[in-house]
């Protein structure tokens, strides 16, 4: 019995001495190879190159650069200019407009590579033409609050709108600027920078023996409240023509935007005559 357990440990040692050898050998073998770092599945799915391209809205001639490929780990961009990146996502600032030739090469740590082309336009946008909401001041639009009021869209806090009056240019109604009475209308609209616009509108003024005045003024920035006009008046035109309230005059200002995207129409008088505007209207300048 004592012979027969020595024989039965003798065997399980060299059984698991087999087994210890193997397993360093196996291990050591391993050690010879790198495995393929995270992103890359060399078997299944080899890299795929794709990407996508959007204009700064800050700056047209600076484009984003929108990594769409799959399975990889290593980016080559050439943006047709000259320049090029090895960022995932980068950006490029051309130096003048033109059609330009990108190219992706996106691969792997094994190697595995692909490449794709396209070609990006890069051209200055088209300037804007702002819309003015209520530029007849009738009632029926809800841009800016009810169909019931015509002087939604030119409120200001901090200044009394301007009325309405059935005397008008076209339409039912016109804003009217009470002698005596502050009124005043303002609008904020979104513009084109360094871009210039032209801006009219149809104004009337009751005869007095003083000199009237309805002003058109153009804001550099939108503000929040009245007392704060003054100071941003970057153009202004008066209108000073005084023949009755149905006799209509064509008031128009011209001005460069600058470097805003924000400008305000800014209406008012010097409350000696009663006036009236109508159909406000604004358009590149020619």
């Amino acid at each position: 019995m004592n012979y027969m357990i020595n024989i039965n440990k003798l065997i399980n040692t060299k059984v698991l001495l087999g087994l210890a050898v193997a397993m360093t050998l196996s291990l050591s073998s391993c050690s010879d190879f790198e495995l393929p770092e995270a992103g890359s599945i060399p078997d299944l799915t080899p890299p795929s190159a794709a990407f996508g391209a959007v204009t700064s809205p800050d700056n047209f001639l600076q484009v984003n650069f929108a990594n769409l490929s799959g399975s990889a780990t290593d980016y080559s961009w050439d943006f047709g200019d000259g320049n090029g990146s090895t960022d995932k996502e980068p950006s490029n600032v051309y130096a003048t407009v033109g059609q330009y030739t990108v190219t992706l090469t996106a691969s792997d740590k094994l190697g595995a590579v692909s490449t794709t082309s396209a070609i990006v336009i890069v051209e200055e946008p088209s300037a804007i033409t702002p819309i003015i909401n209520e530029a007849g001041f009738e009632d029926g639009s809800t841009a800016c609050g009810t169909a019931a009021d015509g002087r939604d869209c030119w409120r200001i806090s901090g200044g009394k709108i301007h009325g309405i009056s059935g005397d008008e240019y076209s339409g039912e109604q016109s804003a009217k600027y009470d002698a005596g009475d502050p009124r005043v209308s303002y609008q904020a609209l979104t513009v084109t920078p360094n871009t210039k616009y032209t801006v009219s509108l149809y104004y009337s003024m009751k005869e007095t023996t003083d000199q009237g005045i309805l002003r058109l003024s153009i804001l550099g920035k939108g503000i929040s409240d009245a007392s704060e006009a003054a100071d941003a008046i970057i153009a202004s035109a008066d209108g000073t023509t005084q023949e009755g309230s149905k006799t209509w005059n064509k008031l128009t200002l011209t001005f460069d935007t600058g470097d805003t995207n924000t400008i305000a129409l800014w209406i008012d008088s010097n409350n000696v005559a009663e006036a009236r505007a109508d159909e406000v209207k604004i358009e590149l300048a020619e």
